[in-house]
């Protein structure tokens, strides 16, 4: 198969950024959800699983499509790469969610835009933000860091900062994924075939490490049954799907800008799920957080508004 030239990636427009909004809900709460059931199975063999039965879901939706011929020698090693890393994120987070709040891991980890935008931006003319979006990015940014600052550091998590730690990794990792991604044969290849490489990667990273670390206990409960029919289905099927969709049609650096809502979804559901407190900095964060989303998404350069 010869590489595809990658197609020229459209504005963020008001569907899009709809869109947007629903999947950040979803990947926002999705930390607290795993939380819930961490004492049914471990939240890193949690991930391995539903990335397993997943992954049969994205394969035979595949087939039904006749995708299943961009599964070649062009998008293996870029798949293999960007299994790597996907799945490396998700053994991290898996594993901050036993030492740190999901409030924490949900903030941390959805500081990738800020290193996908910087990356892309370096590489690819067309993910170029201009300076005034950047200012937005930017504000987001440090709405990320006054909301995560002003929760302190609750008595019941002793090994907080290592659980941050992890997550912060977990971002890099994400935008590791994103960066080869975007530069591969697989930017251009069908949703399905990227998710399936991405889920067959954190399969057997999660699941592997959870084996070494001993984590593979599991207490069937109706609780963990719902959770892991929400990773599955709506986590890790419908909404990776949805994602990789619209990275094919619109800019990624700036559907990255808008996933800066994840965080605030992510408090709130770790407040409605898991009974966090809401304090002042939460407050002030969430609100640089949304203002710098729709500043940087909506700003024009300076030489065009003066046109206009």
């Amino acid at each position: 198969m010869s590489s595809p030239k990658a197609a020229a990636r459209r504005p963020v427009d008001t569907r899009a950024a709809l869109i947007m909004v629903v999947l950040c809900a979803v990947w926002g709460t999705q930390q607290a959800i795993v939380k819930l059931a961490a004492a049914d199975m471990s939240p890193t063999l949690q991930m391995a699983f539903r990335s397993g039965v997943a992954t049969l879901g994205v394969l035979i939706l595949a087939r039904a499509r006749g995708e299943l011929r961009w599964f070649s020698r062009a998008t293996l090693i870029p798949g293999m790469a960007i299994g790597l890393f996907f799945g490396f994120e998700f053994a991290c987070v898996g594993e901050a969610l036993r030492y740190t709040s999901a409030s924490h891991v949900t903030v941390y980890l959805y500081s990738a835009p800020i290193l996908i935008a910087i990356g892309l931006g370096v590489m690819h003319r067309d993910e170029r933000l201009h300076a005034l979006q950047w200012l937005g990015v930017l504000f987001s940014f440090a709405g990320i860091a006054v909301t995560f600052l002003g929760r302190g550091q609750p008595v019941q998590y002793p090994s907080m900062h290592w659980g941050d730690a992890l997550a912060l990794t977990g971002a890099m990792s994400w935008a590791l994924t994103a960066i080869v991604l975007r530069g591969s044969n697989l930017a251009n290849a069908p949703a399905t075939v990227t998710l399936a490489y991405q889920l067959i990667g954190a399969m057997v990273m999660a699941g592997t490490f959870a084996m070494i670390m001993g984590e593979t206990a599991v207490r069937l409960t109706p609780g963990l049954a719902i959770a892991l029919l929400w990773q599955v289905v709506v986590v890790a099927f419908a909404s990776y799907l949805t994602w990789f969709a619209l990275l094919r049609q619109y800019s990624s650096a700036r559907l990255g800008v808008l996933s800066f809502m994840t965080p605030v979804f992510g408090v709130a559901g770790g407040v409605l799920l898991v009974g966090d407190h809401i304090d002042t900095g939460f407050g002030t964060g969430a609100a640089m957080i949304l203002g710098g989303i729709i500043f940087a998404t909506t700003a024009r350069p300076l030489r065009v508004r003066q046109l206009a």
